[in-house]
């Protein structure tokens, strides 16, 4: 999904503009979660994408799971066959931190492991832009995004001018429910329910778990205090040590679901969604004290082989038709305009889904999930971090 007082991202046109495409969400940091990781005051420039070359060769790119539309027909394939492109989709994003522990030696030493796109979350990619680890992008190579990312993801606080990334996806975070296994739940509080002893996840992301239990007791993470704070931390840790939490995940607490061993997870809005078509007992509830609102996003790592190609993908997935193809499998918020009018004409259900074109009415009870720093952030990092290793 470390550590400053929260800020909200442009939120007064989020909240106005949720209902109509050309807005869709502005979301602050990203599904994710808590990471220390401060940039250097001395950093280096950051590199800039070499403008322009061939687009041909090898296109690897690290994603997380469920996150584009599969098959010999699907974004991927298309692309491959428009570009000559051969890529190398690669789903090893489970958890921010987990994902970073792994590239951090690589980057350090000016290298991707062979990568030229990740896609992660807003908040972390800022860390890893202030460390030197992300290329500025060339909007010479990118004519789609800058004509269709929707206004109101053009500017969050993470990247103001959007230099190094491009969203992939927005959405939610809430309660996926096996409602066989928990009927009747809409409140974050039923994570906390000895009921479901043992048959619960939450995320390993700060920014998601920890926010969320704060509204469970009833406080507003934009407002609440260090103690506060701390005191949600607490919570989830006496809830890990009394075994009321199975565990702790990434999103492979979709395993957890389909094998009936979690019944409520805090999850992500559109794993529920995929995971219904197999199991129509698994579904996304919008909880009574609101979600979590987040964004992805493409980057391009220092070191990329081939960002010709990457910024050729890039481009190629902000054309709304092809977009479209992602949100109708995803079904996380579209960061391009001109979609829920595709989807109209497609599926007129695709374009009232409110995970896909949430409402206000929706949303109402909803925060972004924060970016923190300094010495509170760096409390409850290091406290929640403790949470998670029991």
């Amino acid at each position: 999904m470390g550590p400053e007082r929260l800020k909200r991202a442009l939120s007064p046109q989020l909240l106005g503009a949720l209902g109509v495409l050309a807005a869709a969400l502005l979301l602050a940091a990203g599904c994710g979660g808590g990471s220390g990781i401060e940039a250097s005051a001395n950093q280096e420039p950051a590199p800039e994408v070499n403008a322009g070359g061939p687009v041909e060769g090898t296109l690897t790119i690290s994603q997380w799971p469920l996150y584009i539309d599969p098959g010999k027909h699907g974004t991927v394939a298309q692309f491959e066959g428009d570009s000559g492109v051969n890529v190398k989709w690669i789903e090893d994003i489970n958890d921010n931190n987990e994902f970073f522990g792994k590239m951090q030696p690589l980057l350090a030493r000016g290298e991707s492991g062979g990568r030229s796109i990740v896609t992660l979350s807003d908040w972390l990619a800022k860390k890893m832009y202030g460390l030197g680890y992300m290329q500025k992008l060339d909007y010479a190579q990118l004519p789609n995004v800058r004509k269709n990312l929707i206004p109101a993801l053009r500017h969050p606080a993470s990247d103001p001018n959007r230099e190094f990334t491009v969203p992939w996806q927005a959405g939610m975070t809430g309660l996926i429910v096996r409602t066989d296994l928990a009927p009747g739940v809409n409140s974050i509080c039923d994570l906390f329910d000895p009921k479901y002893k043992g048959r619960v996840t939450m995320l390993t992301e700060l920014r998601d778990s920890v926010p969320m239990t704060l509204k469970c007791m009833g406080i507003d993470p934009e407002k609440a205090t260090r103690d506060q704070w701390m005191a949600a931390v607490e919570k989830i840790k006496d809830a890990a040590e009394s075994g009321q939490i199975r565990r702790f995940t990434g999103n492979d607490y979709i395993g957890d679901l389909v094998k009936g061993d979690a019944a409520i997870s805090l999850g992500w809005s559109g794993d529920a969604v995929q995971l219904q078509k197999d199991n129509p007992h698994i579904k996304f509830v919008m909880p009574k004290e609101g979600c979590m609102l987040w964004s992805t996003s493409m980057e391009i790592p220092a070191g990329a082989p081939n960002p010709a190609a990457a910024e050729a993908f890039m481009n190629y997935v902000y054309d709304p038709k092809v977009q479209a193809d992602i949100a109708e499998y995803v079904s996380y918020v579209t960061p391009v305009a001109g979609v829920k009018e595709i989807l109209a004409k497609r599926d007129p259900a695709l374009a009232k889904n409110q995970l896909i074109f949430p409402s206000p009415a929706y949303t109402k009870n909803c925060s972004f999930e924060p970016v923190l720093g300094g010495k509170i952030g760096d409390e409850v990092t290091k406290s929640f971090e403790s949470a998670l290793l029991g």
